[in-house]
């Protein structure tokens, strides 16, 4: 195909854009900062720097779709909350509860801590993972599963979780 020099300088122009939208080539929504109302990701996404989240009485992160990782590379996903209280208890860190999910996976190394809520919390999924994570001074469980099958929760590390279930002490996973 022969093209005209303003054609190809077109055509360049163009796809240029394309390029910069499908986030490169790895394709993984890149996270880090602080996130004020819930993300939900759709594609592998990865923790490019340490996350607060002040979102309240919704979740920080929440998975959209199923066979998509979330890598948390090290880096810390932190709540702004001040006590555990029942006002505090759906404010969770990593949500996999979109009922019907399936095949996805939440990888470590990374610190999940502080949440109102749960730490990770899993319900009415399949095929998860979770693996080489910390969940810390969570108010509830570090790593919640409910109505969840067939899953992986390996080399996980919980401390001081729990702290706010009084009567129904829920503790590490």
């Amino acid at each position: 195909m022969n093209l005209f020099p303003f054609q190809r300088i077109i055509l360049g122009t163009l796809a240029f854009p394309a390029l910069l939208l499908s986030g490169g080539q790895s394709g993984r929504t890149e996270i880090s900062g602080t996130i004020s109302n819930t993300l939900t990701i759709y594609n592998d996404s990865e923790l490019v720097g340490d996350v607060t989240c002040g979102v309240g009485a919704a979740p920080c992160i929440q998975f959209g779709a199923s066979g998509i990782k979330l890598r948390l590379n090290g880096y810390t996903i932190t709540e702004k909350i001040t006590g555990c209280t029942p006002d505090t208890s759906s404010q969770d860190g990593i949500d996999v509860a979109v009922t019907g999910l399936h095949d996805v996976a939440i990888l470590g190394p990374g610190l999940v801590q502080k949440f109102g809520g749960f730490g990770i919390g899993i319900e009415g999924v399949s095929k998860v993972k979770v693996e080489g994570v910390t969940t810390s001074d969570n108010c509830f469980s570090g790593i919640f599963l409910g109505s969840a099958s067939d899953s992986d929760i390996e080399r996980n590390v919980s401390v001081r979780n729990s702290i706010g279930s009084e009567d129904a002490p829920c503790g590490g996973t």
